[in-house]
This record gives C-alpha cells, structure tokens and sequence, in this order.
C-alpha cells in the first residue's frame, strides 16, 4: 500500500456568528456536522479545569458561571447551517453534541459527579428554540457518545467512568457503582439506560472505550486492553481478535476494516485489513494518515461512521471512504 493516505476536504466548520469560538464538533448519524460554539468569554467556564493537590488538572462538570452557547448542524452535503440555536445557559463543561429526530440536539458533559444528595444529570435535550426539554444522567467519564437515526445513543467510558471516579463507586461515600462500568452502554430514546456491553464475551471487558462506530442502530467499538474489533447488532456482540494498540477510530463496511490511530509514533498509523470468519483480523497493510499537502496529521480528532472516517482539524472537516484505504 501507499506510504500516506489522504482525506479529501469536504466542508469548512465556519462559526454561526463573527467571533464565535468552537468549543467541539462530531458526526451524526447520517454524516451531518454538529457543533458546539460559544463567545471566548464563555469558552473558558465550558472547558475549565481545577488543579489536585499533585497539580494534576480535572475537567470540571459544570461552568463555574452561567455560559451561553450555540449549536449547529450542518447536512453534509450542503452548504451553510440547516439549523442555529441559542441556547442561555448550557450548564454543562467538556460538552460533546449530537443530533437527534425532530431538529433536536442531544448535548452530553464528559464529567457527572454522584454525591449523597444524588447524580446531577449531564445530559441534556434541546429543541429547535433552545429549551432544554429532557435531561437524563449518563455517568461519568464519558469518551464517546453516537446517536442513531432512531434517538438512540451509544456511550462509551473511558477508564474513571468504567471503575469510578468523582463520587461513583466511592465506598466511603457509599457511591452506586459507575453507570459506565460495562464500558459500552446503549440509552433508548428516552435516555433510559437499556443494554451494557457483557464482560463474560471472549473478548473481556472493556477497559476504556477507544473507539467507537454507530452505522445505523449497531455499534462498533475497539478497545484497552486487547483492542479486538468488536460489533454489537440487536443486542448480539461477535468481534474479531486484533494486534493493533491504541486505535483510535473504526471504519468498516462490516467485511473490510480499517483502524486508525496507535501509541506515540503510532498515532496517524492506518492499519488495514478483512474481517474474516476466523474471528480475526486479516491484516492487509499499513499507510500513514496525512493531511492535504502536508506533513503526517497532528492535533486532528478522527470518527467512524460506517464507511467513512471523519478527521475533524482547526477548521477543516475531511472525509475517507473505506475504498480509498484499499485503493
């Protein structure tokens, strides 16, 4: 194969208004671009942080003053916004946005602390004028969220909200053990908690979800510590064994696949390869992801969705399709 692949420029990430400052952007369902904005005033209390005593920094789970926001989506392939909404006071940090049915959004903070008094949720629905219209508690120590085209969500944890962190789990505050702690959990369209991801699979727990594709209802995941290539279709999980580490996102046809990402010099690695009845990867070569014209990809965020990986960098939303990894 090519020493570099490249994606191909489909779409600039331009803020609603002049000055808006883009605080997180994703794919939904059907390959749309949504995002997070806000004023610089505002971006600071939507992704502050407080220092421990070691002087390691936290992501806080709520503004410590009220923040505006705005959200929008755009379809994609089309130009300009199909929808912009206000929203006063979001009232949740470290957000990560999805779309939902009926020109709602899904707005979901990583962080969710659990104290005696109860779980403030983080997750919130808004409508097209910018109410928030439900709010459920999805836990904590959230890495991944994915609607599907019917309003379900996918959520995959990373490792504090697997085995617990900020109150969750804490047995000297009596904490309830983490929503996250299968890993992978399936939310209905009510936001009510319907299916987690079974530790007793041949492929063990999940650790901390790395990666995470939903391509229509089915979920598919890659995760620490074995990083096998796992799909969950109606509830059933099969997979396949893996010896790529540290992947970062998954796109696959459901024959062939591709992973992107890895440890250190590893991170822009693109390993590709079939899925095969023997329950393995075949693996049938490796490329490097490269920006357009430039250098290997650094400081980009990368998203599978079905056959198609998303890089999301600066202002710049590119795509790859699967047939171009293999061409």
């Amino acid at each position: 194969m090519r020493e570099t692949t490249e994606p191909r420029m489909h779409a600039r990430i331009e803020p609603p208004s002049e000055g808006d400052r883009l605080i997180s952007a994703n794919i939904g369902p059907h390959g749309e671009l949504v995002a997070l904005w806000s004023t610089p005033e505002a971006a600071a209390a939507l992704t502050a942080r407080r220092t421990g005593p070691g002087g390691a920094t936290f992501a806080l789970a709520r503004p410590e003053r009220p923040a505006a926001a705005r959200l929008t989506r755009q379809a994609p392939h089309a130009r300009g916004f199909e929808a912009v909404v206000d929203v006063p006071d979001l009232g949740l940090a470290h957000c990560q946005v999805q779309p939902l049915p009926g020109d709602r959004f899904l707005v979901v903070g990583a962080r969710c602390t659990w104290t005696p008094a109860g779980a403030e949720p983080n997750a919130r629905v808004i409508d097209s004028t910018g109410q928030v219209v439900a709010e459920a508690v999805l836990g904590d120590g959230i890495e991944h969220v994915a609607t599907t085209p019917a309003g379900r969500t996918w959520v995959g944890y990373f490792d504090e909200g697997v085995f617990g962190n900020n109150g969750w789990g804490d047995p000297d505050l009596g904490g309830p053990e983490p929503v996250g702690a299968a890993g992978l959990v399936r939310f209905d369209e009510r936001l009510e908690r319907v299916w987690d991801y079974p530790g007793s699979t041949r492929f063990g727990h999940v650790y901390d979800c790395y990666a995470l594709n939903v391509a229509d209802e089915s979920a598919w995941a890659c995760f620490y510590d074995g990083f096998p290539v796992v799909r969950v279709a109606e509830d059933a999980v099969s997979g396949w064994t893996n010896k790529a580490s540290g992947v970062r996102a998954v796109v696959t046809d459901g024959l062939r696949c591709a992973l992107v990402g890895g440890y250190g010099a590893d991170h822009d690695r693109v390993v590709t390869g079939l899925l095969t009845d023997r329950g393995r990867l075949d693996v049938r070569g490796t490329t490097r992801l490269a920006l357009p014209g430039g250098p290997p990809a650094t400081g980009y965020t990368v998203t599978g969705r079905g056959d198609v990986l998303h890089v999301l960098t600066g202002t710049a939303h590119l795509r790859l399709d699967l047939d171009q990894f293999f061409a």
